[in-house]
């Protein structure tokens, strides 16, 4: 076989396998759409705008989990997002080469667990010390600030933020690593050349270059904790109404879905939850182009 029918043959494979991920993803966006086309004909606007979801008496408004899921992402990325960060620095910048290798393989394995394992510990452990030891502290403060206001039952929104920070922190952690690693060498050493201390040389020559990365890092991350399942479901408390309180009980997407669709028989109750899954697609997404957009312009900033 020559060398040119070889690559002809090895460009077709290649090129096939891309068609079939692109027609894959156009597929799943298909069903969601020709699914909750009842919704979308209804009006999609309505839909998002409305709190209650009652399928016994057929009215349902994805605010309440478009809420929820927002919420406890954001406060997933706000906790990941510094501990990623430092960790990142602590490794590639900070640590013997030993001792960066060992704890390199520990966030790569934190990132192996099985959402039910973070889920578990999370219901067990870490809801009965927010409810007992953290939320005690922010009541007095309930009265001024919203977002403390009410008793903590444990489960709810900063419960599911806490989770999924964890469950995103591996993600986190790893791409701000590698993009550590792709900052030039000689940069470190002319910043410490010039006197600057450690701190300094990793401030000005590491993280000033790397904003624009770290920025795609987290929106990347967030996009991991958006779409999170089973472990939020367990911790979230899954109530569908709108709180400003973080010591509430909530709902996300990704929960309502799994909570509801084993057992969903009407069809506008299926073409809602369909609805819900079409948003969740398009707000990943979203998310995603904007990571991309993000690093495209950090690689054209740098060249």
């Amino acid at each position: 076989m020559s060398s040119s029918l070889s690559e002809k043959i090895f460009r077709t494979i290649l090129g096939a396998f891309g068609v079939f991920i692109v027609l894959l993803m156009f597929s799943v966006a298909i069903f969601l759409t020709v699914g909750a086309w009842p919704v979308i004909r209804h009006g999609l606007s309505d839909f998002v705008q409305t709190q209650t979801w009652n399928p016994v008496n057929g009215q349902f408004g994805a605010l309440a989990v478009l809420f929820g899921t927002l919420v406890s992402s954001s406060i997933a990325i706000a906790i990941a997002a510094p501990l990623g960060v430092g960790a990142a620095i602590f490794l590639k910048e900070l640590a013997p080469a030993r001792v960066a290798s060992v704890f390199s393989f520990l966030i790569e394995m934190l990132a192996a667990v099985p959402s039910v394992i973070f889920g578990l510990w999370g219901f067990f452990v870490l809801a009965p010390a927010i409810r007992d030891h953290v939320a005690p502290i922010f009541y007095p403060l309930g009265e001024y600030v919203p977002i403390f206001r009410g008793p903590s039952y444990g489960v709810g929104i900063l419960t599911a933020g806490v989770v999924l920070a964890l469950m995103i922190l591996p993600t986190m952690a790893a791409i701000v690593r590698e993009i550590f690693s792709a900052v030039p060498q000689h940069q470190r050493e002319a910043a410490l050349g010039l006197g600057s201390t450690r701190w300094e040389a990793v401030r000005v020559a590491v993280l000033a270059p790397s904003k624009p990365g770290i920025l795609s890092a987290a929106v990347l991350a967030t996009a991991r904790a958006l779409g999170e399942t089973m472990a939020v479901t367990m911790v979230i408390g899954n109530r569908n109404a709108v709180s400003l309180s973080l010591f509430d009980p909530g709902q996300s997407m990704a929960s309502l879905i799994a909570n509801e669709y084993a057992e969903a028989s009407d069809s506008r109750h299926i073409a809602a939850l369909m609805a819900v899954g079409l948003l969740l697609l398009v707000i990943s997404l979203v998310v995603n182009a904007v990571a991309r957009i993000i690093a495209k312009r950090s690689a054209a900033k740098w060249k």
